[in-house]
């Protein structure tokens, strides 16, 4: 009776099967020392792991070989690792890196063929780089082949694994880099780490470079991002090393990803809240704060307010002084004054403010104006400049009106600067204020005028006195004359 599962089929030897088994299986072991092969992680136990080779070949490999430079077991059961074989006696043995003090000078020319990473020890620096000592071996590690940063770093005394990158016969000249080993681990994990890079994650990094500019935060895997200076923080920082040191970990966010040109923008000050979030409920026009002058430029004073709230005060907020700059002594970088708050822009993050003289201060905050700016009132403003249509007068913070050329009191062909030396006091009467209090029309000849009108009205008073005097002597002079004749 045919046995289940062969009808119609013929039976095989026994023997062939056996034969054929065997020698695929003695095939499968036959591996030369300073052979790279490849082989798939099936157990990993406390001194080494055993790595299928194919067929029923089995490799072991010691577990300090698959670890990373901070000692952390870079591979797991199932994983593909590529080694080479550096013994094949009682067992494979297998080595992704060879060891310092062990390796032959045969050991080094295979690294060299397949690309095996070596350890060496960086004895000291010589011109263009450093000696590595492999082995019994002297190799060269030119200076930007040592390590993927910029930044000085002291290598002599430290074992590093090294990639042979130039063999000459019988190691009479090596030449190895660092750096190429650097890149191709940071290649394998800037994948992963690029994967969590994205807008609006919070992630840490390290340090590693302070520029000008900002600082550059690495993140493994060669990915780094750049933390601009004026994404440090809510306050304007001038100098970045003052914030962050290279080597240090730091957590940022990430602002944007320019996969195109692979570039990445962080952030440090978005971790905490706005200040201008409290802007509404602390400050309104009008108020009166302490603020600090930060710096001078051409169209003004900036002042800080408090940390991360940044006022302007205008140049044209000033009082004329006769010089177009004279307004910048009255407010030196680092000066410490009130400073009334003239306008809030939420939507620009902008306030307006103007310098307070001292003691012009009203009790509970408020600047003491200059007074009330409406039709009629007589008031005494500072020569701001001269236009053809007219004189600029500068009346407070902010509210400047025009005396046009035909209320100077000026002659068409007059001199008006002279007239109007700029800085100079001048009292004006106010003829007219738009809705929005910005356009004040001004007269300087109605004050002319009115003057004259009171010296007029003077006039006549004294006269009217005079002659009041006059007669009543007269009279008197008459009443004695006539007294003898009614005797």
């Amino acid at each position: 009776m045919p046995r289940r599962g062969s009808y119609n089929q013929p039976m095989s030897d026994p023997s062939e099967d056996f034969a054929a088994m065997f020698e695929a299986s003695t095939k499968a072991k036959r591996f030369d020392k300073g052979q790279t092969i490849e082989g798939r992680v099936v157990a990993i136990g406390p001194e080494v792991a055993f790595v299928d080779v194919g067929g029923k070949g089995e490799a072991t490999i010691e577990i300090d070989e698959l670890k990373d430079d901070q000692g952390k077991l870079e591979v797991k059961v199932g994983d593909r690792v590529h080694a080479m074989v550096v013994s094949t006696s009682g067992g494979i043995m297998l080595s992704r890196k060879l060891a310092r003090g062990a390796a032959t000078d045969r050991q080094i020319e295979d690294a060299f063929h397949t690309g095996l990473p070596v350890e060496g020890k960086v004895e000291r620096a010589v011109k263009g780089g450093y000696e590595v000592r492999v082995g019994r071996q002297r190799a060269f590690c030119p200076v930007s082949q040592i390590d993927t940063l910029r930044e000085a770093t002291a290598h002599e005394g430290r074992v590093y694994q090294f990639r042979i990158v130039e063999y000459a016969e019988g190691g009479r000249n090596i030449v190895v880099s660092r750096r190429a080993l650097l890149e191709e681990q940071q290649q394998a994990t800037a994948a992963e780490v690029r994967r969590s890079i994205v807008p609006g994650a919070i992630v840490k990094g390290r340090i590693a470079s302070v520029r000008d500019f900002g600082a550059f935060v690495d993140f493994g895997g060669g990915v780094q991002g750049l933390l601009h200076v004026s994404e440090m923080g809510w306050s304007r920082v001038a100098d970045a090393s003052q914030l962050v040191k290279p080597g240090e970990e730091i957590t940022v966010k990430v602002l944007r990803v320019d996969e195109e040109k692979q570039k990445i923008s962080l952030g440090l000050k978005q971790l905490t809240d706005d200040p201008w979030s409290k802007v509404p409920a602390t400050y309104e026009v009008g108020q009166v704060h302490a603020g600090r002058v930060t710096r001078i430029a051409e169209f003004g004073a900036f002042v800080e307010l408090e940390p991360g709230i940044e006022g302007l005060a205008h140049a044209s907020t000033f009082a004329p002084t006769g010089r177009p700059d004279g307004w910048t002594a009255l407010v030196p970088p680092g000066m410490t004054a009130s400073f009334e708050i003239l306008t809030i822009d939420l939507e620009k993050k902008r306030i307006g403010v103007a310098l307070v003289p001292e003691g012009s201060a009203r009790a509970g905050g408020a600047a003491a104006g200059p007074g009330e700016i409406v039709p009629g009132a007589r008031l005494t403003g500072k020569v701001e400049r001269h236009e053809k249509f007219g004189v600029f007068i500068f009346l407070a913070p902010g509210r400047t009106g025009l005396i046009p050329m035909s209320e100077t009191g000026i002659a068409r062909d007059g001199d008006v600067p002279r007239a109007f030396p700029i800085g100079a006091d001048v009292e004006v009467v106010v003829l007219e204020v738009d809705p929005s209090g910005r356009r004040i029309r001004l007269s300087a000849k109605a004050i002319h005028d009115a003057r004259e009108a009171d010296e007029v009205r003077e006039y006549q008073e004294r006269e009217e006195v005079a002659q009041s005097d006059a007669f009543g002597s007269l009279a008197d002079k008459l009443r004695g004359a006539l007294k003898p004749r009614q005797k």
